[in-house]
């Protein structure tokens, strides 16, 4: 191991040491012939970025700390809730023609004031005029498999709860990129949402109110290092284990917190902060964390910190909506009534599954087919979405993560290509992420189109890993929303099918980042150029060698690093 000064000292072998070791041979015997190689360029290389993030996981300058995104920390198993229901015996009928929208949301409220458990809806096709609401902690959904249950969709949002407008104008529409036909989001959240657009006073939809004043301070936080997992409070007596709290960040005039998500330096400090009001109304930075352990003044987090801490934040912990969590969605298909996709930001609001203000929460085994929107994170965090795929006529975002969401992961994905051609005006996104949402995770998927998406709104410190994309989409996003991205983004082992360059190679474009064995692109239809200047301090491995590159998967080899006495 080095020291600071670069000088070779001797250490004994750490348990995290021993872990990479092992996490290491692993990622070779995986590979070709069961044997971890070393040479640059054949199968089984380990980057030197690997190496070196082994060495501090947690403040890493180019490779963020995602080994505890998702659910429960990463949990590969989600919770088997009891069965208290059935949606038939609330009136639903498998018959394709009675709206069972009622029915189900019967059902789902009647588990929910019960204390939680799992609702079934059995196999058959249930058709659905209204939207499915799930806004009681605890409360599972859950079909007979997704090749088996569906539930078919005949109105859209619009119909539903009523316009939404657009800050664009005219007949542009908020339901382009906002709520879902399955919609998981805390009652208290529900009410002032759908209040607020009737009234059309369009709402902010994150953690503490359409107007950021529904929540109170708990305690200040002294000063603290991205990557620390304990922090010091001045009050501790609002505070409790397994509680939720935010962390709320304010910036400075001279918008050092804005810089610092940046990474900081030249670039950042001469960039021109103040005109970007889009991207100032996502601060104060709001992240979630359970309290895990409080002595005394110290109080332990279940995640490592994502910035540093600083007095001219004005940091403090506070209370938020409360949240929806350990809820779920799993085993089935949410099929909309098929209709022409409309040109860009005109959708009625087709959408399929939305998370919003939910904590430790997850999706498994569903399909959204012929939806303006897939699978959507608004203030969402560590939310795991699992084997869901979107398909069918095309849709405006297949994945959308927004609003301050953090720490989710979204694993085993599919976007399949469009059944019809895409209509003049339509804009396809892909797996996108805006509003300061960070330390999320895209692993293992399958992109037959759309791009990696970033609508601006500046995310930092997010992971994609391990997929296949064939890069046809394009980046939204607009001035007002500031930069693409901000530090630690990194790209790790993607396979682009069609040699586009657009936001998957990011060497170029994004500050402090790690582009890490993606093939071999080039630029055509969209020139991304970089929002700082000057050195972005990126790094660039196994450029062309995608089949070098181990671990394969970085979140995976995150997950493993992780000393069992924090998971």
């Amino acid at each position: 191991m080095q020291s600071d000064d670069n000088r070779i000292t001797t250490v004994r072998p750490t348990r995290r040491g021993l872990l990479a070791s092992a996490v290491l041979v692993a990622a070779g015997a995986a590979g070709r012939g069961g044997t971890a190689v070393a040479a640059p360029g054949s199968p089984g290389h380990v980057p030197s970025l690997w190496h070196e993030f082994t060495r501090d996981p947690y403040r890493h300058p180019q490779i963020p700390y995602v080994g505890r995104a998702g659910y429960g920390g990463g949990a590969r198993r989600f919770p088997r809730r009891p069965v208290r229901a059935d949606v038939r015996d609330f009136g639903a009928v498998a018959d394709g023609r009675t709206d069972c929208a009622p029915a189900i949301n019967r059902a789902v409220a009647a588990v929910g004031r019960a204390g939680g458990g799992t609702v079934t809806v059995p196999p058959g096709t249930f058709r659905i005029d209204g939207v499915i609401r799930i806004g009681y902690s605890g409360v599972v959904l859950r079909g007979s498999g997704s090749g088996r249950t569906t539930l078919y969709a005949t109105k859209n949002l619009t119909e539903l709860i009523g316009p939404y407008g657009s800050r664009y104008g005219g007949d542009k529409s908020s339901w382009s990129w906002a709520g879902g036909l399955i919609w998981l989001a805390p009652e208290a959240r529900w009410d002032s949402l759908t209040a607020a657009i009737r009234e059309r006073d369009w709402p902010f939809e994150g953690w503490t109110g359409n107007r950021r004043d529904e929540w109170r301070t708990l305690t200040a936080v002294e000063p603290a290092r991205r990557g620390d997992r304990t922090v010091t409070v001045t009050d501790p007596s609002g505070l409790r284990p397994g509680a939720l709290v935010l962390l709320r960040l304010a910036d400075d005039a001279e918008h050092t917190l804005l810089e610092h998500m940046a990474g900081g330096g030249p670039g950042p400090e001469s960039y021109t902060w103040a005109d970007k009001s889009k991207l100032l109304s996502y601060v104060p930075y709001e992240w979630p964390v359970r309290v895990r352990r409080v002595r005394g003044r110290e109080v332990s987090l279940e995640r490592p910190l994502p910035l540093d801490v600083r007095p001219e934040w004005d940091p403090r912990f506070t209370t938020h909506v409360p949240e929806l969590t350990g809820s779920g969605v799993e085993g089935l298909t949410l099929e909309a009534v098929q209709t022409p996709q409309q040109p860009h930001l005109l959708d009625l609001g087709y959408n399929g599954v939305v998370l919003q203000c939910a904590y430790d929460c997850w999706v498994d085994d569903v399909t959204v087919r012929h939806v303006d929107n897939g699978f959507g994170l608004v203030a969402a965090s560590a939310c795991t979405l699992r084997r869901t795929r979107v398909a069918g006529r095309g849709s405006h975002h297949p994945y959308f993560c927004r609003e301050g969401s953090h720490d989710n992961l979204i694993e085993d994905f599919t976007v399949e290509d469009r059944t019809t051609p895409a209509p003049a005006g339509t804009q396809l996104h892909g797996i996108n992420v805006e509003g300061l949402s960070s330390h999320n995770v895209w692993s293992r998927g399958d992109m037959r189109m759309g791009t990696f998406d970033s609508h601006r709104g500046m995310p930092f410190a997010n992971v994609r890993t391990d997929i296949t994309v064939n890069n046809t989409g394009r980046h939204g996003g607009d001035a007002s929303a500031g930069p693409l991205f901000g530090a630690r983004f990194t790209h790790w082992n993607i396979r682009v099918t069609n040699g586009r360059a657009g936001l998957v190679k990011i060497d170029g474009l994004a500050p402090y980042s790690a582009t890490v064995g993606v093939d071999e692109v080039r630029e055509f239809d969209q020139i991304d150029v970089p929002d700082f200047t000057g050195d972005l301090h990126t790094r660039l491995e196994l450029y062309g060698t995608t089949d070098a590159v181990r671990p394969r998967n970085l979140h995976e080899a995150q997950r493993a690093l992780e000393d069992p006495a924090n998971r």
